[in-house]
């Protein structure tokens, strides 16, 4: 799908299902009426079954809406209240990570994500992501504390054991725990669920933009093409959100 708004941002979205009975991944992207601010989020839903992928469906289309007029970190914690547990009492219903951007012709892109999913800026001959997962393999990562090469290289295999580990969601954040960040103007933002960039090598995900960077509809579809089955055989639902400036 993809959504022009006066040949100053263009929108495209991509899904592939995975090996999974149902897509959960959800997506969504809202324009303000009147307005040039476009919000889209991707909810990738956690578990398998029609309530999970219902759930990640509504939760993005309300982050996408909400981050558009009341920021994105606003936009996020908007969605997690449709999974807020009462006081006392853990989650009682389906769950999922999120990530969302708002743009505006001009401006720095603002992100805000819990979870997993990532947001990616790319500057023309660069490809960085912009956010940092949240899960246990990171936190490892991030706290180390560096050391020999063969300390590090344990750290590092140690990590990946445990990337599929999260510390925060939709239904366990608060405000403190969504983070925050910005893409500098005139950037083409890319949004994409853990079954994208935990199967397409970052290399393989730049060469994609640079070479469909003027076609946003036709990026979308190669990068979730691109996700490839595991070792095992397993493939994972995969979602990308392309917001590129014109």
């Amino acid at each position: 799908m993809t959504i022009e708004w006066e040949s100053t941002i263009i929108a495209a979205m991509a899904t592939r299902q995975g090996v999974r009975d149902v897509n959960a991944d959800g997506a969504a992207i809202h324009r303000v009426p009147g307005t040039k601010v476009v919000g889209a989020a991707i909810v990738d839903g956690i578990g398998s079954d029609a309530e999970v992928a219902r759930f990640a469906d509504i939760a993005a289309e309300v982050a996408a809406r909400v981050g558009a007029r009341k920021t994105a970190v606003l936009g996020i914690l908007a969605a997690a209240e449709l999974v807020a547990a009462p006081a006392g009492r853990g989650i009682t219903g389906p769950d999922g990570v999120a990530v969302l951007a708002v743009a505006e012709p001009g401006a720095p892109t603002s992100i805000a994500w819990t979870g997993d999913s990532r947001a990616y800026g790319w500057n023309g001959s660069t490809l960085q992501q912009r956010t940092t997962d949240h899960n246990v393999g990171q936190y490892l990562r991030q706290n180390s504390g560096g050391g020999p090469v063969e300390l590090l290289e344990q750290m590092e295999f140690l990590a990946r054991k445990h990337d599929n580990w999260l510390r925060s969601s939709l239904g366990l954040c608060g405000i403190g725990s969504v983070d925050a960040c910005h893409i500098p103007p005139g950037e083409l933002a890319l949004l994409a669920s853990d079954g994208l960039h935990n199967s397409v090598p970052h290399e393989v995900m730049e060469a994609l933009i640079r070479e469909h960077e003027g076609h946003p509809q036709r990026l979308a579809d190669a990068l979730v093409a691109a996700a490839t089955e595991d070792e095992k055989g397993y493939r994972d639902d995969a979602t990308a959100i392309v917001l590129a400036p014109r």
